[in-house]
């Protein structure tokens, strides 16, 4: 399958600052940001006869109105190739590539790459949510005995809804309810056991907060009564792989749902993860779980992607993830991660255990926040969580250079 992914990019917004600084008229800052701005992009799974096709009649000086193209030699990767190029030199490109329908699919994959807009609002139990606005909270309530954080803190309807309610009151833009551990290692549950342990908390949640709810199941027939009782997003580790009935109870339901790439179930998984491309092969199985659930009816707007830190993944490959969140950008969801207390964050920080983890979950936090690459956040500590991405937010956006910049 033909991907587009993006490498690196010049920030527009950093260029702009830097020509407002040269007391440029905006006109002239926009059209140069166009000329001057690069993109590296990485295309996988093309024909290999792409080049040839689309640049054999211009010589080498005329072929600097595209991209620098480096084409892949390994014979059992044919098609891979490597483009380098300013916005003005792709929009060429693609204008060529849009004349035949060999290369069309080219155009769109390096149009919607480079782009990178995802859908800007999602209404969700009466709150909107603006991405690009700053980095949303989730609040994870676990009423499982066994979770690999908190297991067992909550083991009754009561207490997980008042830990709720005060996860709310911390600042909680969204609220997640759990009843089935996911940790490595951990064995399903029934559905009946599952929704015995979440239904009163949703309609607890419900009767006390207006946060939305979330409810983090991958059965259907669990999903059917939640959201009966009110949770607004079904939230599925296994992205839609698992229980083919789950999109469509979503769809009719009018829910939300996040989709995450898992490699093999819990009990499993992390035996031995192995990936030829980490990042290909999450957003393969990401893009089949968005088809399904656009085939099921779910609009595409009500559809949030997470890439699974720490489910079916080494230390290097959730690290590789998180680095290069922005190529998961080209799936055009906003994306949703989760690496709360986890225990890759515990090896880096020499071996503390979950309860230990807050000081390194927030450094992740931060982080991807600063790097724009995570429109949601899922955490146990939304207090801290929330000062945190205060700050990070704030620097990201930060515009007041002084008189010379226009700020």
């Amino acid at each position: 399958m033909l991907r587009a992914r993006l490498i690196s990019r010049d920030r527009p917004d950093d260029l702009m600052l830097a020509l407002r600084r040269l007391n440029l008229s905006m006109r002239s800052c926009q059209q140069l940001t166009r000329e001057l701005g690069h993109a590296q992009v990485l295309v996988t799974g093309g024909r290999p006869s792409y080049e040839e096709e689309l640049l054999p009649e211009y010589g080498t000086r005329e072929r600097e109105q595209f991209p620098a193209w480096v084409s892949g030699k390994a014979s059992d990767r044919a098609g891979d190739s490597l483009l380098s190029g300013s916005r003005k030199q792709f929009e060429k490109l693609i204008t060529l590539a849009r004349k035949s329908p060999r290369t069309d699919a080219l155009a769109r994959a390096l149009e919607a790459v480079l782009e990178l807009q995802v859908t800007p609002v999602l209404e969700l139990g009466g709150r909107t949510f603006e991405w690009g606005t700053r980095t949303y909270v989730m609040g994870v309530v676990n009423v499982t005995p066994d979770s690999f954080s908190d297991g067992g803190r909550f083991p009754d309807a009561a207490s997980a809804v008042e830990h709720g309610v005060a996860l709310a009151e911390a600042g909680a833009d969204i609220l997640d309810v759990g009843g089935e551990s996911t940790r490595p290692g951990s064995l399903p549950v029934s559905a009946e056991e599952e929704l015995a342990r979440v239904l009163q908390v949703v309609e607890g949640l419900r009767a006390r907060t207006s946060v939305p709810i979330s409810v983090d199941t991958m059965k259907a027939s669990v999903a059917t009564e939640v959201l009966k009782a009110g949770a607004h997003l079904i939230n599925d580790v296994t992205g839609f792989h698992f229980d083919p009935a789950l999109p469509g109870v979503v769809a009719a339901a009018g829910a939300a749902c996040c989709l995450m790439h898992t490699q093999g179930m819990p009990r499993s998984m992390q035996q031995a993860p192995h990936y030829e491309d980490v990042v290909s092969e999450v957003m393969e199985y990401l893009e089949q779980g968005v088809l399904q659930a656009l085939l099921a009816g779910i609009p595409r707007e009500r559809i949030l992607l997470d890439p699974g830190i720490g489910f079916g993944k080494t230390l290097e490959h959730n690290l590789f993830l998180l680095r290069r969140l922005e190529e998961l950008r080209g799936l055009g969801q906003p994306l949703l991660v989760g690496t709360s207390r986890k225990s890759f964050l515990g090896t880096l920080a020499g071996g503390r255990g979950p309860t230990e983890r807050l000081a390194a979950t927030l450094g992740s936090v931060a982080a991807m926040a600063v790097m724009g690459g995570a429109d949601v956040v899922r955490v146990h500590d939304v207090t801290e969580a929330r000062d945190a991405l205060a700050v990070a937010d704030a620097i990201r956006r930060a515009r007041g250079g002084g008189d010379l910049y226009g700020a």
